[in-house]
C-alpha cells in the first residue's frame, strides 16, 4: 500500500513539473510571442541546453544517493582541455576523444574513493578537487584558447553536433538518449533500485546485501564520466576551447535536478523530472529577456528554485 502511495506521489510530482514548463512556456509566449513562436529560439535551446542536461542527468543518480558533487563543472573543463589540446597536438580526435572520457571517469572515481575509501563528505571533497581541477586547467593551458575549427566536417564532429537533417543539433538527440538510459537504469535495472534504497536509508540497504560503497562510487564515476562528454560536446559545439569551459554550469544543473523532484534528502528522484526542469532552467533566462525584464533576475530565480524545492521535498519527506 505504501509502495503504491510513493508511487502515485512521484506521478503527481513529475506531471506538476511538466505543467510548470507548460504554464512557463504559456507566459514566455504571451510576453514575446514573435520571439517563443519562431523556430529559431527553439534551434537555440537544442543546441546549448543538452551541455547541462547531459550533466544533470548524471548528477541525479548521485543525490538520489544522498550525495552531493561540486567537481563536475571543472572535470567538465580538465577534459574539454584535454580533448582540445590532444586534439590540436595529434591530429587524432578519435584519440582525444577516448584520452578525454578516461580523464573524466578518474576524476569521478577519484571523488569517489576519497568519499567511500577515505570517509570524507562529499561536499568537502569535491569543493576541494573543484579547486583542484580547475587549477590544473589554468596551468597546463596557461589561460590560452585553443581553436577547433579543422575538426568541422569530420566524422566525429557530424556524429557528436552536427545538424541532423540540417535542422535537429545531434547533442540534443544524444541528451535525450540518455535521458532514455538513465531512465532505464533507474526505473529496470537493479542497480537503480540499489541507488535509490542506498539514498533512502543506508543502514537499511546493507542490511539487505546491497553493495553501497560500490553504489556510491559507480555514481561518482559515471558522473566524471559525463561531465567529460559535456565537455567534449561544448568543445565541438563552440569550436574552439576556452580555459573557462565549465564555468557557469554549477548552479543552473544543481537547480534543474532539485526542480525536476530529485530529494537533497536521497532516495527520492526522476530522471523525467531532471530532464524538464532542465528545459525549465535552460530556458529562464531567454524567457526572462524576451519578455522585458534585467538578467540579473536569472540568479534570483535560480536561488529560489532550489530554496522552494528543497522545502517541499522535506515536508513530503516528513509527512511521508
Amino acid at each position: 500500500m505504501l509502495k503504491r502511495y510513493l508511487k502515485l506521489s512521484e506521478f503527481k510530482l513529475q506531471w506538476s513539473i511538466f505543467a510548470v514548463l507548460v504554464a512557463l512556456f504559456t507566459l514566455f509566449i504571451m510576453g514575446a510571442p514573435r520571439i517563443f513562436l519562431a523556430p529559431d529560439m527553439y534551434y537555440s535551446f537544442m543546441s546549448t541546453i543538452p551541455f547541462m542536461t547531459i550533466m544533470a542527468l548524471a548528477l541525479t543518480p548521485v543525490i538520489i544517493c544522498k550525495e552531493i558533487d561540486l567537481s563536475f563543472p571543472s572535470v567538465m573543463g580538465i577534459s574539454a582541455w584535454m580533448f582540445a589540446s590532444l586534439s590540436a597536438s595529434t591530429g587524432n580526435p578519435t584519440l582525444a576523444l577516448i584520452i578525454s572520457l578516461i580523464t573524466g571517469l578518474l576524476a569521478g572515481l577519484l571523488n569517489g574513493i576519497l568519499v567511500v575509501k577515505v570517509g570524507i563528505p562529499s561536499l568537502i571533497v569535491t569543493i576541494g578537487t573543484m579547486f583542484f581541477w580547475k587549477g590544473l586547467v589554468l596551468v597546463f593551458s596557461a589561460a590560452g584558447g585553443i581553436t577547433l575549427v579543422p575538426l568541422r566536417g569530420t566524422i566525429l564532429f557530424q556524429s557528436l553536433v552536427g545538424r541532423i537533417g540540417g535542422v535537429i543539433p545531434a547533442q540534443a538527440l544524444w541528451a535525450v538518449g540518455l535521458a532514455f538510459l538513465f531512465w532505464l537504469i533507474l526505473n529496470r535495472h537493479k542497480f537503480g533500485t540499489h541507488i535509490y534504497f542506498t539514498g533512502d536509508n543506508i543502514e537499511s540497504a546493507r542490511m539487505m546485501g546491497i553493495p553501497v560503497n560500490k553504489v556510491k562510487i559507480l555514481v561518482f564515476t559515471q558522473l566524471g564520466f559525463f561531465a567529460a562528454f559535456a565537455g567534449i560536446l561544448l568543445d565541438l559545439e563552440m569550436s574552439y576551447y576556452w580555459p573557462t569551459s565549465g564555468e557557469g554550469y554549477l548552479l543552473e544543473t544543481i537547480a534543474a535536478v532539485f526542480l525536476g523532484g530529485t530529494s537533497a534528502f536521497g532516495g527520492m528522484g526522476t530522471i523525467f523530472g531532471t530532464f524538464i526542469g532542465c528545459i525549465i532552467i535552460g530556458s529562464l533566462e531567454s524567457g526572462i529577456i524576451s519578455v522585458g525584464l534585467s538578467g540579473y533576475w536569472t540568479n534570483l530565480i535560480y536561488g529560489l528554485v532550489i530554496v522552494i524545492s528543497v522545502s517541499i521535498h522535506s515536508i513530503l519527506r516528513r509527512r511521508t
